[in-house]
């Protein structure tokens, strides 16, 4: 195991690409695993001819379903032996083993795992039956079988910027006062929206310009948890700067977040977690838990706080710290976009993932 440092749709008709490349993405909503999958195929688009399956990613060229997929990968690409199929969901590898062994197509199943802890029966079943898996961490790659590369997540640099004037690009949202903290994440206990919720009410009556954003949506099971933490603030008397706009266009995200003064994430379990990288690439700072990978991010507190446990009043604390002293908050905007581009690109990412495939394809895995 090696690790690795930090459009139109093709004709359904006609031949795969050139070397025979789906990257499955067969989830309905777009989630942190979607943004991933969209930054790494946008960048593998400059050198592979890449059929995206199932559900659109922003950037990438429209998707053909499952079953021109299929269709597709009946027959080797021309000077192979078989088709590479990207996985990265429990729904993907069933469907590649699906493909690859009870029809009998010509290809290689390659897995992304990001998750540090212990998969339930059938995903380990699934992946056990996958011919290479690429971990985003030494942590997550001890968790499963086959692991060929460790290769970190990384964040589009290009589409993630910062900007000219961090004021001006506030001002062009819709939410009020001079200046924005937000998470970005699915809203449920996992995801730590709750400890956000306490440390706004915390850290606000000490930031008078700030107005606080939970940009993300609650499922069904997830709503009386979503009217708990509304009823808070209501309780708190902060309905107009703690606003839940729900889940954000992802073409608008990038506008959005380099017009933040602050990204918080304070999740209970984070396998990778993409949003700080997206953050720091805008040159925003951030404050976390000590989950996912984030205390990797942080550069020892150079572009971002990690906060043991995730706890509420003192993430609150680091918070106010940071907004309170312009000086400080400067140098950690200029830190984390120095950090996302030399340690955390996609293109590094891409790089990484390409070189498993050129493994699998030479016959070494």
């Amino acid at each position: 195991m090696s690790t690795l440092p930090a459009g139109n749709p093709g004709d359904p008709k006609g031949k795969a690409g050139r070397e025979g490349l789906f990257v499955l993405n067969l989830h309905r909503n777009f989630t942190g695993v979607s943004a991933t999958a969209a930054a790494v195929t946008r960048q593998q688009a400059n050198r592979y001819d890449v059929q995206l399956v199932g559900r659109p990613l922003p950037g990438c060229r429209d998707p053909i379903s499952i079953w021109q997929a299929m269709r597709l990968s009946r027959h080797a690409p021309s000077g192979e032996g078989f088709h590479i199929w990207h996985v990265r969901r429990n729904p993907e590898m069933r469907a590649g083993v699906f493909a690859r062994d009870i029809l009998r197509l010509p290809i290689k199943l390659v897995f992304t795992s990001a998750a540090q802890r212990r998969h339930s029966l059938l995903p380990r079943w699934l992946i056990s039956r996958m011919d290479a898996v690429i971990a985003t961490t030494p942590e997550a790659a001890t968790f499963v079988p086959g692991v060929r590369a460790v290769v970190p997540h990384g964040v589009d640099i290009d589409r993630f910027h910062p900007a000219p004037s961090r004021a001006e690009a506030w001002a062009k949202n819709p939410y009020p006062g001079r200046a924005g903290i937000a998470t970005i994440g699915r809203i449920r206990p996992e995801k730590g929206t709750d400890r956000f919720v306490a440390a706004m009410i915390a850290a606000l009556p000490h930031l008078p310009e700030c107005t606080a954003l939970v940009l993300g949506k609650a499922t069904p099971e997830h709503m009386p948890f979503l009217a708990r933490l509304k009823d808070q603030v209501t309780a708190a008397g902060l309905s107009n700067r703690i606003l839940f706009p729900g889940e954000t266009d992802p073409h608008a995200m990038p506008d959005l977040v380099r017009g933040l003064s602050l990204l918080v994430a304070l999740p209970r379990y984070e396998g990778f977690g993409v949003t700080p990288l997206e953050a720091m690439a805008s040159g925003v700072p951030f404050v976390a838990s000590d989950a996912g990978w984030f205390d990797e991010f942080s550069g020892n507190g150079a572009a971002g706080m990690v906060i043991p446990d995730g706890e509420s009043q003192a993430a609150a604390d680091e918070i106010i710290a940071i907004l309170s002293n312009p000086e400080r908050h400067a140098a950690m905007a200029v830190a984390a976009r120095t950090r996302a581009v030399e340690k955390f690109s996609v293109a590094t990412e891409a790089d990484g993932i390409n070189a498993v495939y050129e493994q699998v394809r030479s016959g070494k895995i």
